[in-house]
């Protein structure tokens, strides 16, 4: 099975906003089935059943819902391609050694390399959660750089009061988030929304929880997150 990176560079995400509100909108419990992909203007694909176009308004539909957006704002419509076959499992890519750092940025990109994900989706990943701050806590006793609970850095094996090790930490969590919605079209909302409200939650509310912390913290990191970049 291909990593969940090759999958993101098919969808590289530029970050209109306005757009990107929208499409949190419409990801919700549904689970992935036939249908297409509307393309934006800034590469963002969204999973959709079908679409109307009325004018100037372009109609979404997606897991009985419906979305309404400019169509200036859409590139085009891709057809869903067929499931592949079952592929071979693919052992995990080997650690890659890196070299130590204090910077957050640097933490948050050695991080990034250390377990195979984009730089600036950590940066920003950290950044929404601590503005860098390493000494960061939340009211809910969230610790250090990439805001980890003490339960959360428990089961990482790492200190959330060290910056490396939390960094480290934040990045393989987030790696782990990944494989876990790795086959969902809606992988990297899932995952971000995991992070910041829990996998039960999502589970709960089967996608994005409909809480405005969350909605907001997602758009947050996506528009720090230069994917088309490809670091």
């Amino acid at each position: 099975m291909k990593s969940w990176l090759y999958l993101i560079g098919l969808n590289p995400a530029g970050l209109i906003l306005a757009c990107l509100i929208l499409a949190c909108l419409i990801l919700t419990a549904a689970p992935a089935r036939a249908g297409e992909f509307v393309v934006l203007q800034n590469g963002f694909r969204l999973h959709a059943d079908r679409h109307e176009i009325a004018g100037e308004t372009v109609r979404i539909y997606s897991g009985g819902g419906i979305t309404e957006m400019p169509a200036a704002s859409v590139n085009g419509f891709e057809a869903e391609p067929p499931t592949p076959e079952p592929q071979p499992v693919v052992a995990a890519p080997e650690v890659k050694p890196v070299p130590a750092s204090s910077e957050p940025k640097d933490l948050a990109v050695n991080a990034a390399r250390k377990f195979d994900l984009p730089e600036s989706f950590v940066q920003s990943v950290m950044r929404a959660e601590s503005g860098f701050h390493a000494d960061a806590l939340s009211p809910k006793g969230a610790i250090g750089l990439m805001q980890l609970m003490p339960d959360t850095a428990r089961d990482l094996g790492v200190d959330p009061k060290n910056p490396q090790e939390n960094s480290e930490g934040g990045a393989a969590y987030l790696r782990q988030l990944l494989a876990l919605y790795e086959n969902r079209p809606d992988q990297v909302l899932l995952a971000l929304a995991a992070y910041n409200a829990g996998p039960a939650a999502v589970e709960r509310w089967h996608g994005v929880p409909p809480y405005r912390e969350t909605r907001e913290y997602i758009l947050r990191v996506l528009k720090g997150w230069d994917a088309k970049s490809g670091k």
